[in-house]
């Protein structure tokens, strides 16, 4: 007999068998209710690896009496498309039943190949399931979208992770004519290690059964020894530029954001330990110093500099220290996006009005032509002025009003900065040489 993988071998063959996804699943959820009424639509399942997305399409299929035609955006093309087209009404005609198309990986068919499906789901050629790992937000047409319901599959619970492993166990035992056993310390390193993935479980179960030796009779036991021999290397779900990654971008952004140092460590760990570029990571602190800090604290940005070029002389595992220190710094530190708003102001104002002049008294004379035009004339040298500031004096183009793009927060370092501020407004207001009324 030709090998099959212990996960494709334990695909449950009802949906009564099917582990996991109880939010779509149990009593009187989603899918359930679907099925039950018997009028099926379009579906796309968006989850990670694992999740049963493949065996819940195939189940569809079956209590819902339909043939099932599975295609792979990897593998297949429009060519494939089309074939499984004909099949599906050549079926019809035939036995007088529906079709159900899966396709796996549809995020990586192109514009046109997912627009190829839409004219057959819109006229009940077949009913069309999608299995995606990626945001169907942005992988996915928007006319396919609109005609499939998307179903967000989760990571397996600990709880469906050990019925699985219970199975496994049972199967395994039986090709081994002896009884598997597993040490308490094995099932919970395997079960951690698969992460919500059922398929990465059971391939680590059937690899460790290989190290593991009949050591008594009738019983082969695993221990966390055994295990470990097959769990090296990436012990955590990621992805490089994808859903999972930026989610935990954005996770320990907001953690710093919200001044917690004890989950802007989890992300910051959790990103390094799963292989993310400690470069990436650094870059973004540095943002986060400028954006969310700004200048209620300016220690932030040098510190997170100087945790980028510490990364850089001391690589991994040492550098990243650095990184984790500079990413509790700016939780701790006192909030301001005052710059970061004030920048975006700012910003608007260019889009929308354009490139204005830049008024004579502060432009460059250079040359003896420049001055002759005026460039440079009536221009006040603020050291000479009191206190080194030129009250009254308009630093905007003459035909913008001035504005207030920067508004300090009454947090650390800004607190004084607003106060100077505001004392240089009412110089500015009470100067007889102001520049404007």
């Amino acid at each position: 007999m030709s090998y099959k993988p212990l996960s494709d071998r334990l695909r449950p063959t009802e949906l009564a068998h099917y582990v996991g996804q109880k939010h779509l699943l149990g009593s009187n959820r989603a899918l359930s209710k679907l099925l039950n009424s018997g009028r099926l639509h379009s579906m796309i399942f968006w989850g990670p690896p694992g999740t049963g997305k493949t065996t819940l399409a195939r189940l569809i299929a079956q209590q819902s009496d339909l043939q099932f035609i599975s295609l792979s955006a990897v593998l297949d093309g429009v060519k494939s498309v089309r074939e499984a087209v004909g099949q599906a009404k050549l079926h019809q005609a035939q036995f007088n039943q529906g079709t159900l198309l899966f396709v796996d990986e549809v995020h990586r068919f192109n514009k046109a190949q997912q627009d190829a499906f839409l004219p057959y789901i819109e006229d009940g050629t077949f009913i069309f399931i999608g299995a995606t790992t990626e945001n169907p937000s942005f992988e996915l047409n928007n006319a396919l979208l609109s005609r499939a319901r998307v179903y967000v599959l989760r990571p397996l619970e600990q709880e469906d992770l050990m019925q699985v492993l219970q199975r496994g166990i049972e199967l395994l035992s039986e090709d081994l004519g002896t009884t598997l056993e597993l040490e308490p310390q094995a099932e919970e390193l395997l079960v951690q290690y698969a992460d919500g993935d059922a398929r990465r479980l059971l391939n680590m179960l059937e690899q460790a059964v290989d190290f593991a030796e009949q050591n008594l009779p009738g019983r082969v036991v695993l221990t966390a020894d055994h295990c470990r021999e097959v769990v090296q290397g990436g012990v955590r779900r990621q992805d490089k530029g994808g859903e999972l990654f930026y989610d935990q971008i954005s996770a320990l952004h907001k953690s710093i954001r919200g001044s917690d140092p004890n989950a802007a460590l989890y992300w910051l760990t959790r990103m390094l330990e799963t292989g993310v570029d400690a470069r990436y990571l650094s870059r973004r602190l540095i943002r986060m110093a400028s954006e969310d800090i700004g200048n209620a604290d300016v220690k932030a940005l040098g510190l997170c500099l100087d945790a980028a070029e510490a990364y850089e002389r001391l690589g991994s595992p040492e550098g990243e220290l650095a990184l984790a220190q500079a990413a509790v710094y700016l939780a701790v530190a006192p909030k301001s996006n005052a710059v970061y708003m004030g920048y975006k102001a700012a910003v608007r104002d260019i889009q929308e009005h354009g490139t204005s002049e830049v008024p004579l008294h502060l432009r460059n004379a250079p040359t003896k032509l420049m001055k002759n035009l005026d460039y440079g004339e009536g221009y006040r040298y603020a050291h000479d002025e009191p206190e080194a500031f030129a009250a009254g004096e308009c630093y905007f183009p003459e035909d913008m009003p001035e504005r207030d793009y920067y508004q300090p927060v009454p947090r650390g370092l800004e607190i004084k900065i607003g106060e100077k501020m505001t004392r240089l407004k009412q110089m500015n207001l009470q100067s007889p040489q102001k520049r404007r009324p």
